[in-house]
């Protein structure tokens, strides 16, 4: 996610989404009435019972409805338009839909900013600029190694094995070959490293790894692509492997701050907490540690936005669970709405 111009008199901020998770940052922070401005197409008729043709539009108007489609990357806006140019091919009063994309900026216009509404555009635009996957294509002879970024990728490695595989000294090159594409991985800052290619020179390099490095070992998963180059890596992009990565990474934290809560259910520690009157009286002594939301509560309720508000003031942290995800549905067992305490309350 990047940021354009802001106005704070206005309440008005544009932003750029860059892929499918800023979307769904997006859809998460739009709520009913607030405005929506954006580049569209209206079909303009010069004359009844004519087909009409399609006209680039600039389109404002007031949010009713919000969808986000992950399977066609938009997010859907659909409203009463209150303003528009050309003016011509504009018709006030009227209702239109606007597809939000990744790559064209929309302008949102709220009567209030909530702190947890900014806090997410900062969240999405800090995701966009750390390495989130590590992606290697990879066979016995070259690599390239790539950072899946929120921005897109970037290519970081490239290096070759020279020797041929009849040569005396093939193993011991090869062996070299994956040292050098060993130590780059070690010094990546990243959670997972796609590992992939056309032959065995992928799943060799895992076992290698597995004897030089077993804590690194952990972060790798096997795939298979037709190129050990670029050609390779856009392949496994394309393929949605990568993507359903990076949903695995986000729910698994979900799913671990979850059983931390349940482990201190169990243990009837006093340092968990749900629901509004126990979260809300947490709140108010500062014991909140972790409070734990899902989007659609928080985006729902104005009581628990107010309560998650007061926490964010008082250091609290704050983590949106996506109402789809495994962690969400568990948080919802307990009403959406739980906290990790830093220390009893009762």
């Amino acid at each position: 996610m990047r940021i354009g111009k802001q106005d704070t008199k206005e309440g008005s901020i544009v932003l750029i989404p860059e892929n499918e998770e800023d979307l769904w940052h997006i859809e998460r922070i739009l709520q009913p009435s607030d405005k929506v401005i954006a580049k569209s197409f209206r079909r303009f008729k010069a004359s009844e019972g004519d087909a009409g043709e399609k006209k680039q539009v600039t389109i404002k108007l007031a949010a009713e409805k919000i969808d986000f489609s992950k399977f066609s990357s938009r997010l859907r806006v659909t409203g009463k338009i209150e303003s528009g140019t050309p003016e011509e091919f504009v018709q006030v009063g009227s209702y239109h839909t606007i597809d939000i994309e990744p790559g064209f900026p929309v302008t949102i216009i709220k009567e209030k900013w909530e702190p947890h509404h900014l806090s997410r555009i900062k969240q999405a635009v800090a995701e966009s600029k750390r390495p989130r996957i590590g992606i290697v294509a990879m066979d016995e002879n070259k690599a390239i190694y790539a950072t899946l970024r929120g921005y897109g990728v970037e290519y970081e490695l490239e290096i070759e094995n020279s020797a041929s595989k009849r040569s005396d000294d093939f193993e011991q090159k090869k062996a070299s070959f994956f040292e050098k594409i060993l130590s780059k991985l070690q010094n990546s800052p990243v959670s997972k490293i796609v590992v992939a290619g056309p032959g065995f020179g992928a799943e060799n390099f895992i076992k290698f790894a597995k004897q030089k490095s077993p804590e690194l070992s952990k972060k790798l998963v096997l795939e298979h692509c037709s190129y050990a180059e670029r050609s390779g890596i856009n392949e496994l992009l394309r393929s949605g492997k990568i993507s359903n990565i990076v949903s695995q990474e986000r729910a698994a934290a979900e799913l671990e701050l979850m059983g931390k809560f349940a482990a201190e259910i169990r243990k009837d520690s006093g340092l968990a907490a749900y629901g509004i009157q126990q979260l809300k009286q947490a709140v108010s002594s500062s014991a909140v540690e972790v409070l734990m939301v899902t989007d659609e509560l928080l985006r729902t309720n104005k009581e628990v936005a107010a309560i998650v508000q007061e926490a964010e003031k008082k250091g609290a942290k704050i983590t949106v669970f996506s109402s789809q995800s495994d962690g969400g549905r568990e948080l919802a067992g307990f009403g959406g709405f739980a906290a990790l305490l830093r220390f009893r309350i009762d």
